[in-house]
């Protein structure tokens, strides 16, 4: 062993002698290696596991900001819409939020979480950025129930803005329907023209739109013309509407020169 350090004439029977070991320390060490093997395929098949788990739950979580992101700017054109309509108005206007939608076979109903808080009375118009939807026929303190003009029960003043003509538009109890009534058969009426309201009985703001006509049937026996006109307003979409008080402006104008 002293000549062995010194002078290093074992390497070749070190080498042999450790090459005739390996085997023997390999089976020794081959069932540590293998637990060891197999806590590492346990620690790492957990930890994808966890990091698996919580990358779903960040997805979800993002897709669920994504749509809500969606929703805010779907509300944001909606709004924008809205306030454009507005311009178009020239009266006093307020949104408000449908609350209840109440539609049944010969019932068009909404309620609005506007009431008499804020203003609102019996038989004032209701908008949307599209058309006329309805007016209101019941106010509490903080809603309102509105008529829809698809109700059978509801009759609004209107003109052909093409020419001025004028008739009734009655609702049928369907959403995407009206009817013209009093239009002789002679009358001069287009598939397409655009039916605005004609502000009679001074409810409904005029020259905002009520509907296109949709088809026209003549029956020379009748002495008036079937018309149907599919309404502008979205009335199974909208979730926003606008409360106008039409000619408010001029009722205080003459209140005020009544007064001098």
């Amino acid at each position: 062993m002293v000549v062995d350090h010194h002078k290093d004439y074992l390497a070749n029977v070190r080498s042999m002698l450790s090459a005739l070991v390996y085997p023997l320390q390999y089976v020794v060490n081959l069932p540590f290696d293998a637990a060891e093997w197999v806590t590492d395929q346990m620690v790492t098949r957990q930890s994808l596991v966890a990091e698996n788990e919580r990358l779903k739950q960040e997805q979800l979580l993002f897709n669920s900001k994504l749509q809500r992101y969606e929703i805010l700017e779907t509300e944001n054109q909606r709004l924008r819409e809205l306030l454009e309509s507005s311009f178009r108005l020239n009266d006093k206007v307020l949104i408000a939020e449908l609350i209840e939608v109440q539609l049944q076979s010969f019932r068009r109903q909404v309620v609005i979480n506007k009431g008499k808080r804020e203003g609102a009375y019996d038989g004032q118009p209701i908008v949307d950025a599209a058309g006329i939807m309805g007016q209101i026929i019941h106010v509490g303190p903080f809603s309102s129930t509105v008529l829809l003009i698809t109700d059978p029960n509801h009759a609004l003043p209107v003109q052909v803005n093409r020419n001025g003509l004028r008739a009734i538009a009655v609702g049928t109890g369907r959403d995407d329907r009206l009817v013209l009534e009093h239009l002789p058969n002679n009358a001069d009426i287009q598939v397409g023209d655009l039916i605005i309201s004609s502000g009679l009985g001074r409810r409904f703001p005029s020259g905002y739109p009520v509907g296109q006509i949709e088809q026209i049937s003549l029956d020379p026996g009748e002495s008036f013309a079937k018309v149907t006109i599919r309404p502008s307003a979205q009335l199974s979409q909208s979730r926003e509407v606008l409360m106008v008080w039409p000619y408010q402006h001029n009722q205080l104008d003459t209140e005020e020169l009544a007064s001098k």
